[in-house]
């Protein structure tokens, strides 16, 4: 049921700053991560196409924020947000200093944000940009924001190695939920998938829909 709800995503809009966003009342998921961290490649994996996320063959170009609509028969219920990589060293400073400055705005004032998914290379661990991200964003999920840690590419870590990782991870994510993932063997695919459906649909995530026979839009 909840691969075949992001399956329905679908281009909404694409903004250069803040202002250019439209308003919007149903819950907002965020995607943030460093640049080469994965996060196309995740976004595309869970919804199932291979190209909604693009993937620059430059990491930290694309400097815009794309959003995509969810919802069945047309009618949204959700959005996806999918935010600038960051830490890339081929940016311009002034490029990476304009970039932080947006996505705090965005992560501290977006009205209808409801979860934030950080993407993570478990290899690296976190970067420095990724801790001052969780010191932004710690007072809203305090508040009650939803936040998860997708720790990116498992599938190059052995079992013992994402075992260590997770643990970590979940030190470090403070109170946040952590998952392994990997595109490539789908691992922890429908499990986001779950996680994400149900802080998007909090009323009824006890009480989940029977699945849809013709509940993936094509």
């Amino acid at each position: 049921m909840a691969l075949g709800w992001l399956h329905t995503a679908k281009f909404l809009t694409t903004a250069p700053q803040l202002h250019f966003l439209p308003p919007l009342e149903v819950p907002e998921i965020a995607f943030v991560g460093r640049s080469n961290a994965g996060k196309s490649t995740c976004i595309n994996t869970l919804t199932q196409q291979k190209q909604l996320a693009f993937a620059s063959k430059k990491p930290g170009r694309t400097q815009h924020i794309n959003l995509f609509s969810l919802g069945k028969q047309g009618v949204t219920d959700a959005v996806l947000a999918d935010l600038p990589g960051y830490g890339y060293a081929a940016v311009p400073k002034q490029d990476k200093i304009r970039w932080q400055q947006v996505m705090a705005n965005y992560l501290v004032t977006r009205e209808n944000l409801k979860a934030i998914v950080l993407m993570c290379d478990p290899r690296h661990g976190l970067t420095e940009l990724d801790e001052v991200l969780l010191d932004v964003v710690r007072p809203r999920v305090e508040e009650g924001l939803k936040f998860l840690v997708i720790l990116t590419k498992a599938d190059k870590l052995t079992r013992a190695e994402q075992n260590k990782a997770l643990s970590i991870m979940k030190l470090q994510a403070g109170g946040g939920e952590v998952r392994l993932f990997s595109a490539t063997k789908r691992q922890g695919v429908e499990e986001v998938a779950t996680l994400l459906w149900q802080w998007a649909h909090p009323a009824s995530a006890t009480k989940p829909e029977a699945p849809q026979a013709d509940s993936a839009v094509k």
